[in-house]
Order: C-alpha cells, then structure tokens, then sequence
C-alpha cells in the first residue's frame, strides 16, 4: 500500500545519502490486526493507521508507520483487531428508554398499544435528550461510530450525537397524526426543513428528511418530503415492507405493493434509505435498484417481532446497496451491531438452508463499507484507507472467548461481542481509549436514564 508523504526534508548523510524527516500526523494506532475493508479487502497483521485530524493519512506495517510518522498520540493495540467503525443503518436513538418496556409482541399490537401511548406521553425535548445520550453511551462502547436515526427533536439528537462525537445521518420524523414535536404532517415538514437549515454542513451530522412510512402518511405529506429532500439535497429514510399487513394493507388500497406505490407517484429519490424491506418481490428489487435505493437489514428486530426475514442473499446478488441496523432498542432490544452481524448471518442460512449463505466476510461487509454504501457514504467511511475519515474502532481478542483465533474476520463475526471493543475513534477523535470514555460522563448519563425510567413505569397502559 501507498504512503503517502508531505514536507519532506532532505538531510545529507556522508557521500550523498539521505534521511526523510518522519511527518507530524496526530494519531497513530499501531500493533494490531488491521482489517482494512477496501476493494481487495486488505489486512495488515500486525498493522498501524497513521490519522492526521479527521483523516486517515497512511495504512501499513507498523515498523513503516513508525519510520515515516510521528503522532502526539498512539494507541498501541497488541492483541486487537482494528477495523472501520460500525454502521448502523436504522435505529431510532431516545427508544433505548423504552427497552423492555414492552416484549412477545405482533408489531402493530406493540406500536399501537404501547410505543404510541407511551410516546405521547413521555417524548419531550429532556428526553430525546437523554435518550440519545445513553444510546450514544452504548454505541460508543460496542463500536458504532456512524448511525441513522429517525425519530422526534431531531435537533436534540443531533446536538447530542456531536457533544458525544459520534457521526449520524439523523431524520426528523413526519407522520399523518399528531406526533410529540409536530400537530400537523405540514408542522413536521416545516420542522424537517429548519433542521435541515441548522445542520446542513455539519461534520459528523447528515440532515435528513424521515417520513416514518407509505401506511402512516398519506400522498400529498410523502410527496412533500421527497420534494423537500431533492431541493434540500439531502437523504430520505422511511420504513418499508416491513411486515405483511402493511403489503396486504397496500395491496387492497392502492393494487400495489407499498415500492411500487412509492414509484408511482414519484417518491423515490437519489440517498433513500430503505428500512427493512422483509417482504419485496423481484419487480420491487427492480424499482429500488433502479433508484439506487439502499436497504437497512434488520434481523433481530424483525425476528424478535415475527416479522418476517428480508431476502438478504437476493438483495446481495442484485447489487442493492445492503446495510445493517438494529432497529430501536425497544424492539431488539439492544444496539450492539456484532450481534446484528452474527444474526445476520444466522438468519440467511436458516431461511435457506444454505450454510453457505451471508458468510462471516459478508456480515463485516454489511456492517461497514455496506452500510457506508447504502447511505451513500462510501467516500468518506466504511473502511480504513487513506483519504477517508478516520472513523475505526479496536477490539480485544485476550479473552477465553477469543481463544484461539484463527480467522479475525470469522473472529469478529461468529465470536466478538460489543463489550470486546477497546477504542473507538470519530472523524479522528478519540471517544474511547481502553474502555475509558473521553466524551461523555457514564455515570451521569445512566444515572439521568433511570431517573426518566422512573416516569415510564408509571405508566399505566
């Protein structure tokens, strides 16, 4: 691999021999297994990443790194694995105040029973604020880095998600009925629009517009959001297909299915985030890769509310951009993205009776430069190489658990779990450094979650 140089010094030495002057950067991160996730899925074992404040610079073996940088930091990662930051490609942050709250649930019955009622009565400003801290909290501490959220105060969330450091692609919620920020779905597309103004170039936060689906917003309100997102240049989240009743649904009100009721009336546009699409046929594949339409997998919440399993190996031989998610934490009910990795993997095979299928480099794809590409972020994150972002992550492999290894990529697939996570850097910051938070106040931040819990077990549905 290239490296590459800047300010080089030329130093005489004897009969016309040379010295390069090693190049000042700000990071460095040396002695792991780096799993690179480029095109030629590159790894380095043992590895170093040289990071020059939000950028990667350089990508080697560490005695290379180390003749040719010079860092004010470096994080030595013996017995790691550094690897792209995490992409969690549709998550709804504040909910993780609602994990546990209610479980064995039909979807419907668990949103209209208990996730609405609940939301009406508890969703404010303090907590999406708090909400979004202990998400970040845990995101931080499993390795997510980048995430897309929909979901209220969406401007709380972004806040909070760039006080912790993280990268988000964040949508302010639109649906047909009065929701906790807006009365109306023109309020909320109103309020989409000021959100948009107010972060538009941010560096770690991507504005976005988030009807929240085709069944709970009517023609006109999907038609305004698209429009709002082509002039605002910015991406479209919505949930789709995501269970039968909202095909059956679709079917009986418009004789379509709901991708190809979205096309009909022109809603798909360029950077939709599609999530979960469990229940799509060939002709609706067709129309989302015709749009250049990304997926959001969801495996263990569509499990976990019997929802049906997404045609991931289809997805995957169309060229569908095809990215991972946890959903919220009030229906997985955790946002740890290993976890999504390996059920990812287990659920395509159990469908299929293949085991064959969805292999362990396929789930690290998924959750990195896949879930980049399906928000259209390729160029800048989902792999560690120079020029992108420096957004990576290291993980233990001392424990018994992660003895012996083998293969670090089956490693990470089939055997790490989110509390192996070591370090975690953003846009070339570090959030954590050998489990040691540098952003956030753990304590404070659970502390503030249970006090709002309180308030939700008084809840009487």
């Amino acid at each position: 691999m290239k490296v590459v140089f800047v300010a080089v010094a030329m130093v005489a030495l004897g009969a016309g021999a040379t010295v390069q002057i090693p190049r000042h950067v700000s990071l460095v991160v040396t002695g792991g297994i780096v799993i690179t996730q480029d095109e030629r899925h590159t790894v380095f074992s043992p590895g170093a990443v040289a990071i020059d404040g939000p950028e990667i610079v350089a990508v080697d073996r560490p005695d290379a790194i180390a003749a040719n940088y010079r860092a004010d930091e470096t994080i030595s990662a013996p017995n790691q694995i550094v690897l792209p930051g995490l992409v969690n490609t549709h998550t709804h942050a504040p909910m993780v105040l609602y994990r546990g709250l209610a479980d064995d649930l039909a979807l419907m019955e668990w949103l209209q029973k208990y996730i609405f009622p609940a939301e009406a009565r508890t969703v404010s400003p303090e907590f999406v604020r708090v909400g979004t801290r202990l998400a970040a909290l845990e995101m931080i501490e499993s390795g997510t880095t980048t995430y897309a959220d929909m979901y209220y105060f969406e401007e709380e969330i972004a806040q909070a998600t760039r006080a912790a450091g993280l990268r988000g692609v964040l949508g302010e919620t639109i649906i047909q009925f009065p929701s906790p920020d807006a009365k109306t779905p023109g309020e909320a597309v109103a309020r989409a629009e000021r959100f948009i103004a107010s972060f538009k170039n941010d560096g770690l936060i991507t504005p976005a517009v988030a009807p929240h689906a085709m069944y709970t917003n009517d023609r006109a309100t999907l038609l305004a959001c698209s429009e709002l997102a082509r002039r605002a240049g910015v991406p479209i989240l919505i949930h789709l297909a995501e269970t039968e009743d909202e095909v059956r649904q679709s079917r009986e009100q418009h004789q379509m299915t709901p991708a190809a009721y979205l096309d009909s009336i022109g809603f798909w546009s360029p950077r939709t985030l599609a999530a979960h699409g469990v229940w799509v046929t060939p002709d609706d594949m067709a129309i989302l890769k015709r749009h250049a339409v990304g997926v959001s997998h969801n495996p263990e919440s569509n499990m976990k509310l019997a929802s049906g399993a997404a045609p991931v190996v289809q997805y995957l031989a169309a060229g569908i951009p095809l990215g991972l998610g946890t959903d919220g934490a009030a229906s997985n009910n955790d946002l740890d993205m290993f976890e999504a990795m390996r059920q990812a993997s287990f659920l395509a095979k159990h469908t299929t009776h293949d085991p064959t299928a969805v292999p362990a480099r396929t789930a690290l794809d998924m959750a990195t430069i896949g879930g980049a590409k399906a928000l259209a972020m390729d160029r800048s994150i989902g792999s560690v190489e120079p020029g992108k972002r420096a957004d990576l992550i290291a993980v233990s492999t001392a424990s018994a658990r992660q003895t012996p290894m083998y293969d670090p990529v089956s490693q990470l697939v089939y055997v790490t779990r989110g509390d192996d996570v070591r370090t975690t850097i953003v846009n070339g910051k570090v959030l954590m450094k050998e489990r040691q938070l540098r952003t956030l106040d753990r304590e404070a931040v659970i502390a503030d979650a249970n006090r709002l819990a309180q308030r939700i077990r008084a809840l009487k549905f």
